[in-house]
């Protein structure tokens, strides 16, 4: 009787082997993600959303690490190093960074739990909240907040941050932050590393910050710009400008050969009072310095 449920249990084993094989070398991306700590209900929800675009896995390591081992190609043996407790692996036809980018965008906010690191500042902002007067004025004063009635409502008189940035979250702080309905952390599958079967590449320590990358875009086109200028590399970003400081500088030479007055010469209107799109404001300041 032992020996057919241990024998049923290897061949369960021996098919998961054979199915994890089969989609690492048919699918363009092995990527391994991080569940831990991520609720089962959410971990359905993402199951889903991700349908048709990716393939999800949660054998067990030894199992994993045994279908990359048997696995053609030396490359994609590497991933091995990246499985630790608590992961799921994917596979999908995406490329692997577009890939994370739908894991990250598939997180969710999620409440506060005593012990937890604050990942940032976290603070509350003055105003009205749905709380009645009561045992709740007491527990917003525990974490510093100053509290008066309006319309028979509680209302933040100013804005204060209860935890900082890498401190543990106290049971007063998690509570109020439970009552004000404040979510400071986000859970989901957070992309660890990926292998492109592809390319036979190893992407590890996948970071994914959209705001972050188009901040720095945004940067750098605002440094670029008045470079380009400088250097008079012509393009359609930069040819009005260079005509604006091609103008300004024979008016100046017009002047020495005249010797007519001199007068300030700045930036062209267009350029000082250019569109609100940030790229365009943050490059101005340093164009305006071209001229003149």
């Amino acid at each position: 009787m032992k020996s057919k449920i241990q024998t049923h249990a290897s061949e369960s084993k021996k098919n998961t082997v054979k199915e994890l094989t089969n989609l690492i070398k048919n699918k363009k991306t092995v990527l391994i993600a991080s569940i831990k700590n991520l609720p089962g209900s959410q971990f359905q929800e993402i199951s889903k959303k991700l349908r048709g675009k990716a393939i999800v896995k949660v054998p067990k390591r030894n199992l994993m690490i045994r279908a990359i081992e048997t696995s053609e190609g030396e490359d994609i043996k590497k991933l091995k190093t990246q499985i630790g407790d608590s992961v799921a692996i994917l596979f999908s036809d995406l490329d692997s960074f577009e890939l994370a980018g739908e894991l990250v965008r598939n997180k969710s906010a999620s409440k506060a739990k005593v012990g937890q690191i604050a990942p940032f500042d976290i603070e509350v902002q003055a105003g009205p909240t749905d709380l009645v007067p009561g045992p709740a004025i007491s527990e917003l004063g525990s974490v510093g907040l100053q509290v008066q009635v309006e319309g028979g409502k509680l209302t933040i008189r100013e804005s204060r941050v209860i935890v900082k940035e890498g401190a543990k979250i106290s049971n007063n702080a998690a509570d109020v932050m439970s009552k004000l309905d404040i979510k400071p952390f986000s859970i989901g599958f957070i992309p660890l590393s990926a292998f492109d079967n592809k390319e036979k590449k190893l992407y590890s320590n996948i970071k994914i910050d959209p705001e972050g990358t188009l901040k720095d875009l945004k940067s750098a086109f605002g440094r670029a710009l008045p470079f380009a200028v400088s250097i008079g590399y012509t393009s359609k970003d930069t040819i009005r400008f260079l005509l604006a400081k091609a103008s300004a500088h024979a008016n100046k030479i017009n002047r020495i050969m005249t010797g007519e007055p001199e007068e300030a010469v700045t930036a062209p209107t267009e350029i000082k009072e250019a569109p609100k799109e940030e790229k365009k404001v943050e490059a101005s300041e340093g164009l305006a310095s071209l001229f003149g």
